[in-house]
This record gives structure tokens, sequence and C-alpha cells, in this order.
């Protein structure tokens, strides 16, 4: 079935495939799978290309197999039993090594507190490499196993040896010193931060998809990414180096407070920071699986992968996430 010179298909498109079998019905199998529904379905699309067929007739009334479609489905039954005997015999390997970036944002760690109550009997050890990039790098390596970010900001050679699942398109914020002249301000509009130069971790090399972000931001808002300041190393030591440069510091709501300093919600428009959760290309493993089963049920339940009307998201993400 595969085409000429194809060795590999991935288990989770098996998946996906086999629940719309099932359920004939995209959008009760996407709730099975704890998936998004277009996550899903461009999931059985890429299938459909892998496998130079097509597998499903779809209208607007129905979902039924094609002749390939019903040809595949003991094929698919039988992988993923074997993919499912395989994880249990080795369930308990190896520990899953789950980058947070750093200990105060949210998004990563209510993803990873929750897919511990999911597998319990799985081992999620948390780690802080402070930015995609450099976690990115680790993961390749394989001395890390997932970590969350902007997946579009990533150099194209790293994403190549990467998969990644939206979760959460997180409102950005601006942290000011006390005494800024913004700082009385329930909220910031973009144009307010004219002539600003905003911290946005320039120079660090384990963040240039944050940097990235900013730059795209700022663009033709007169808004100036603040150059490098001494790479620190902790909570305090950023701490202090942020108050010594004193300039304000884009972030996203929740990110820790500082002593002397005060978050605002930027908005006109309300910036957007896509974030995904990375991993490594063919990683197979239980607590992966209650990662992603983690997301989807959070995202869901609390409006994730909603965006504001008028909210700003960099054209190249929105491009990555359509595919």
């Amino acid at each position: 079935m595969p085409g000429p010179g194809r060795t590999h298909v991935d288990p989770r498109l098996l998946r996906a495939f086999l629940a719309v079998a099932e359920e004939l019905h995209f959008t009760r199998a996407a709730a099975r799978l704890y998936v998004a529904q277009q996550a899903l379905s461009r999931d059985v699309r890429r299938l459909e290309r892998e496998l130079g067929v097509e597998l499903f007739v779809r209208t607007t009334r129905q979902v039924t197999l094609t002749s390939d479609g019903e040809r595949l489905v003991p094929f698919a039954r039988g992988v993923l039993r074997a993919q499912d005997d395989l994880l249990t015999a080795f369930a308990r390997a190896r520990p899953l090594l789950v980058d947070l970036n750093s200990p105060g944002l949210v998004t990563g760690r209510r993803v990873l507190y929750r897919a511990r109550e999911l597998a319990p009997e799985q081992e999620l050890m948390a780690r802080y490499e402070s930015g995609l990039t450099g976690a990115a790098v680790e993961i390749v390596a394989g001395r890390l196993d997932v970590s969350f970010g902007r997946y579009a900001g990533l150099e194209p050679v790293l994403r190549g040896q990467l998969d990644q699942q939206l979760v959460r398109y997180e409102p950005m914020a601006v942290v000011l010193p006390e005494g800024h002249r913004l700082a009385s301000l329930p909220e910031v509009p973009l144009a307010a931060l004219a002539g600003e130069s905003v911290y946005a971790g320039a120079g660090n090399p384990r963040t240039p998809e944050w940097t990235d972000l900013a730059h795209r931001l700022f663009e033709g808002r007169g808004i100036r990414v603040a150059s490098p300041a001494p790479l620190a190393v902790g909570d305090e030591e950023f701490q202090r180096i942020m108050a010594k440069e004193g300039n304000p510091v884009l972030a996203v709501m929740g990110f820790p407070a500082m002593p002397g300093t005060v978050s605002r919600p930027l908005t006109d428009p309300v910036p957007l920071s896509p974030v995904s959760l990375v991993w490594r290309k063919g990683l197979v493993h239980p607590g992966l699986d209650a990662l992603r089963r983690a997301a989807a049920e959070i995202a869901g339940a609390e409006g994730w992968l909603r965006r504001p009307a008028g909210g700003w998201i960099p054209a190249m993400d929105m491009n990555m996430v359509s595919r």
C-alpha cells in the first residue's frame, strides 16, 4: 500500500484513521482521541497522501469508507495492537523528560500536571531549558523528550526533526517598572509603546523564537527590541538585570511577578503567542500520549485555541497551523 520507497507510516495517523473508520463521524472521532477536529482531518489527509489512496468518501451528510479504507482497517488494528503490546511491555522503561521552559510559566505546567493524573503509572520529569530553541537542540540530541513553545519560530532544520501539537494561543503582556509612564493603565495598547525599547530576549541563543515574535509584533509600530542584556541564569539574576536595564519586558499573561514591576495585558490588537507541545519525530511513549490528551482536554475545556476578535498572530505561524 505505501508508495515506492516508503518504509514507515506513523501509528498516530493510523489511530486517527481507525477512530474515524469506527465512528464514521469526524467530530465524535476527534472527541474520542482528545484532539481538535481540524488536527484529526489533517492527519487523515496526510495518511491518504502517504498511502496514495482515498480512505473516506466525505459529504455534508455522512462519512463512509472507500474500498481502500475497508482494506486498511484490519492492518491498522494489527499495527496498533502491536504498538499497544510494546508500550505495555516497556511502559516503565524510562521517565519522560518534559521541558517547561521556566518554573513560572503556566501552560506547560498545567498540561504536565493533568498528564500525570491521566497516566499516574508513568514518570514525567520536569526540566527547565529556558527557551524552545535551546530545548529543541536537546530533544534532537535525545537528552530531552518534550518541550513547549513557538514551533514556527524554530529553524527549518530543527522543525524537520520534530512533531508538534498546537496547545494554546497565549495572550501577551508587558512587564513595566512601577514608575513607568504606562504603569497606571489597566491595559496597554500597543500604540502606547511607540518609542520604547522592550526587552524580548535579544542575544539569548536559547530563545531566538521569542525575539523573532517580538520583531514581527513591533514592526511598523515604532517599538524597538531592546539591545541584548547580560545573559542571566535564574529568576533572581534575571530580575536584577531587568531592574538595572529599566526596559519594559515582553511577556505572556501569568508571567511571574518581579519586585518593583507591574504586568499589564497588551491590546489593540491583542497579540497572541502560539504555544505548541513539541517532541522528537518517531517518539513513542505512553507519557507523550498522556501529554497530548491532557493538552487537548484543557484546550477544549478552557478555550485555549479560541482567538479573540482582532487577535494578532504572525502570518508564518498561521500558515503553519493551517497546513
